[in-house]
């Protein structure tokens, strides 16, 4: 039997991908988008839905609930990304990325979370980051912010584990999609050349990954494999090997020498 899945952020990239596979498996999948006009011709039903409007939120739920009775999967995947140096970050901007990031998963969460309780029964998948599992230089906001889905996330399974309600995580590495275009940057704030070239050095790097990362097809086949499955892991780390393996790395190295590790492939020596 299908399900009725939400899957937020559903207009491009990973989202995209997530939604026309869970389509493409027989469910019911409402992938939402802030702007509508960018959710032309989806094998999937559109759905209007911005994470960090309360209004915007609850009227979207309220229609899924009136027309489908119920929503068994919430995917929380709508994101953005910030860049800019940790030492000197505008707070306006790191407010923006949690708003994005955190807030919009808490926000959507608790719309539909009682739902789900009524009915005992339910799957919230919450798209972090490999970014939430150790902090990359020049992207430390997003990094906090994908801590703090994860600690959210972990919290969150606790507290509903006599409910019928399951909690995971996929945690991603670099994957091809409109992130790279669509990221914020933090003009460079202070008289430092060394800096100033380590900022620049490090974003060419973070952006040459992305643009050669996978097709996030990959992820929407590994989420139809959670929603299918009785019993979920906690996580699933998606990427190359070569990042994945990073979160092993920073368990068993040094740190010192895991920091090294990592700032040599963006390029601060």
């Amino acid at each position: 039997m299908g399900k009725v899945i939400l899957v937020t952020g559903a207009s491009s990239g990973i989202g995209l991908a997530c939604a026309t596979a869970l389509q493409a498996k027989g469910h019911t999948v409402y992938g939402s988008s802030r702007d509508l006009k960018r959710m032309k011709s989806v094998p999937f039903k559109p759905i209007e839905l911005d994470v960090t409007d309360d209004a915007s939120v609850n009227a979207a739920i309220d229609k899924i609930i009136k027309a489908e009775g119920r929503i068994d999967v919430l995917v929380n995947n709508a994101g953005n990304g910030v860049t800019g140096p940790a030492y000197a970050m505008p707070v306006e901007s790191a407010k923006q990325q949690f708003e994005v990031n955190f807030f919009g998963v808490v926000r959507v969460s608790s719309a539909v979370l009682p739902h789900m309780i009524a009915v005992k029964n339910g799957l919230v998948v919450n798209i972090s980051s490999l970014a939430g599992l150790f902090g990359l230089p020049y992207q430390s906001m997003y990094s906090a912010s994908k801590y703090a889905i994860e600690g959210y996330s972990q919290s969150l399974r606790m507290e509903l584990r006599n409910t019928g309600i399951k909690v995971t995580l996929i945690n991603p590495g670099d994957f091809k999609s409109d992130f790279t275009q669509n990221r914020a940057k933090v003009p460079f704030p202070i008289k430092n050349e060394m800096l100033e070239k380590e900022y620049n050095t490090a974003v060419a790097a973070m952006e040459k990954d992305e643009s050669i990362g996978a097709n996030p097809e990959v992820i929407g086949k590994k989420l139809c494999q959670i929603v299918d499955s009785s019993s979920p892991a906690h996580r699933y780390l998606v990427g190359a090997f070569a990042q994945t393996i990073a979160s092993t790395l920073k368990s068993i190295l040094p740190g010192g020498l895991f920091e090294k590790l990592m700032n040599d492939h963006y390029g601060i020596k």
